[in-house]
């Protein structure tokens, strides 16, 4: 099978297409031909070691200290089940699946062999495979900290979004929504109309007006691409009020009932899967240089090989 390689870390050329053993599944895994994944902000960091202070340490000893101990990357896949071990009960051959695999990686291969009691569950019965394979990342941070900033308990929650149009951020925006929140989404220009199409109720475009002057206080500030702080924005939180974010050390679980409610959130049409991009596993050199631009919105799907 082709798989995308990371042989060490550094820039987007470092990545390289192989030929690799197909994996056979043990008695409980699932084999799943991948039909797409995402690169996302994970996967460029990954790739280039792209951490601060002690994280670089604490992911070196996770991920390898040289080079990157499992060398296929990608966290997020959608797929069909090809095989299925004896043990396995949820899944049958020829299931749509999708699901994430956080720091295990290996989803930009054409084949994955993964645990059925793993992250892993039915896609949306309505989503393309592009677009199941570009709900895992995003959906389930963004349901991690929402639901850390106790969203659910909170009557008519006043949330702001920083950086509403990632992936992250398009999807924080639309569940938040779901839970009764007054949005308000934090991005460019560029980004307004999107913001706009999300459901935002209102927005703040940072390259026009400096957000912590608004007079708006919120219940949940949710800093969904890490280049915020709480004390930049402690004037705007309520006395109650939580920050959160995704730099640091407080990484997103991933769970499959995230990925069960991400599947009515979309199959009822109250989440949308945002695409920027979409690249064959071919160039994706390519579309790590677009992430790592920095300008992408929503996400970048990338299709694997034969697909």
């Amino acid at each position: 099978m082709k798989a995308v390689v990371c042989p060490k870390y550094g820039p987007p050329e470092v990545l390289t297409i192989k030929d690799l053993s197909k994996p056979s599944p043990n008695k409980d895994e699932v084999l799943v031909k991948a039909i797409a994944s995402s690169v996302n902000t994970g996967d460029v960091r990954i790739r280039g070691l792209k951490v601060e202070g002690i994280m670089k340490i604490v992911m070196r000893v996770v991920l390898g200290f040289n080079k990157p101990r499992k060398p296929v990357l990608g966290t997020t896949f959608s797929g069909i089940v090809e095989q299925v071990g004896d043990a396995v009960t949820r899944f049958k051959v020829g299931d749509e699946v999708y699901g994430a695999t956080g720091f295990n990686q290996g989803c930009h291969a054409e084949y994955l062999s993964i645990p059925e009691k793993k992250v892993i569950t039915k896609k949306p019965a309505n989503a393309s495979f592009e677009e199941a394979a570009a709900l895992p990342f995003g959906g389930q941070t963004a349901i991690y900290f929402l639901r850390k900033g106790g969203i659910e308990e909170i009557n008519n929650p006043q949330v702001l979004i920083y950086g509403a149009t990632g992936s992250v951020g398009t999807a924080a925006v639309q569940i938040a929504k779901h839970y009764g929140a007054n949005v308000t989404a934090l991005c460019s220009s560029r980004g307004k109309e999107l913001a706009q199409g999300l459901g935002a109720d209102s927005i703040i475009l940072y390259d026009q007006e400096d957000f912590t002057k608004v007079s708006d206080k919120f219940d949940i500030i949710l800093d969904a691409v890490g280049k915020t702080s709480k004390k930049q924005c402690n004037s705007l939180l309520k006395p109650d009020g939580k920050f959160l974010s995704v730099e640091g050390m407080d990484i997103a679980s991933e769970r499959t009932e995230y990925l069960e409610f991400l599947r009515e959130l979309f199959e009822s049409k109250h989440l949308n899967a945002v695409i920027d991009k979409v690249y064959p596993m071919e160039q994706v050199v390519e579309a790590h240089k677009y992430v790592d631009t920095g300008r992408k919105k929503g996400n970048v799907v990338l299709k694997m090989a034969g697909n």
